[in-house]
């Protein structure tokens, strides 16, 4: 019995050393991120300097747009009202940006052939809910009016896209846009190629986002991941009985992986799930096959979907 825990003991100091070493790796990445404050910059300018900041923000403000609809902006109740509540949220960005310095240093860990963007941006983007956060090379973009609060008085969407206007999603939006230049795109169109696209997108959020709940990764409630926590087993059955995987009809992404107020089995337990169950089962295919398999990560993103459901050993949780 002492010999098995000695063992034991031994196993999880390895384990902990191996994981500080990556951690202190990390943390030696340098970062450089500088913060632009647009939404300030907009609501804070007198009009009468508008062509002084038009000049200078170029980018911002399109030829093909008069410049009094951006004038008219600057003075709307409604949009200076909506620029408060953006500043009580966020009037001491510090803390996002923190954060954001460590998202970077880990994308550069993860994927140093990668830019990352050395300036952020901040603006208040009409509720553009499609486009949140815009990563690119050099800059990221992001619209803090659509992360004041799922509750927030400003917000008549749906519900199940104003879960995911909570401050806890900037990062998962950060991660998921950058995860589109680095995941391989499926060459075949079936219902399992999008189940691992996107289960792929999840794993990378694992890696970035370490000290993450799963529901915040995936944009659920708590309450929500429980459910598919207790009915992974049903849900997986279910795609295999109806003989879907290897489909390529357009509607099971509508069904099962778009975002939606809950996912379309056509059975009673409809309104009781969430969401993108589709997506939720191909993340766990994906970490059982990361489970299993010895891969590079660079290798396993280029892989087809097939491959790696087939190595992954997948077995539900009952």
């Amino acid at each position: 019995m002492k010999k098995i825990l000695v063992v034991f003991v031994l196993i999880l100091l390895i384990s902990c050393d191996k994981k500080s070493k990556i951690e202190k790796q990390i943390e030696e990445i340098p970062v450089s991120l500088s913060v632009e404050r647009f939404d300030k910059i907009f609501y804070e300018t007198p009009v009468k300097d508008f062509q002084k900041m038009k000049n200078s923000h170029p980018a911002f403000f399109p030829d093909q747009i008069p410049d009094s609809v951006f004038i008219n902006k600057m003075k709307d109740p409604l949009y200076r009202e909506l620029y408060s509540e953006v500043q009580k949220m966020y009037g001491n960005f510090n803390p996002v940006q923190e954060e954001l310095e460590e998202v970077f240093r880990r994308i550069k860990f993860y994927f140093p052939n990668q830019n990352t963007p050395s300036k952020v941006t901040t603006l208040i983007s009409e509720m553009d809910y499609q486009n949140k956060v815009i990563y690119t090379d050099s800059l990221l973009l992001i619209s803090l009016d659509l992360y004041l609060g799922k509750e927030h008085k400003f917000y008549e969407f749906p519900d199940y896209f104003e879960q995911t206007f909570q401050r806890s999603q900037i990062m998962p939006d950060v991660i998921s846009d950058f995860s589109t230049r680095v995941i391989a795109q499926p060459r075949e169109k079936t219902f399992l190629d999008q189940m691992i696209y996107f289960g792929k997108e999840m794993y990378i959020k694992d890696l970035i986002l370490p000290t993450y709940e799963d529901f915040d990764k995936i944009g659920y409630s708590k309450e929500q991941q429980i459910w598919c926590e207790e009915n992974e087993g049903e849900i997986w059955r279910y795609f295999i009985e109806e003989n879907i995987l290897y489909d390529s009809d357009t509607k099971l992404v509508q069904r099962f992986i778009a975002p939606a107020p809950f996912s379309k089995f056509y059975l009673e337990i409809d309104n009781e799930s969430p969401g993108r169950t589709g997506v939720w089962i191909g993340w766990q295919i994906v970490r059982s096959f990361m489970k299993n398999n010895e891969v590079s990560l660079a290798d396993f993103l280029a892989m087809d979907a097939k491959e790696i459901f087939t190595r992954s050993k997948y077995k539900p949780k009952k």
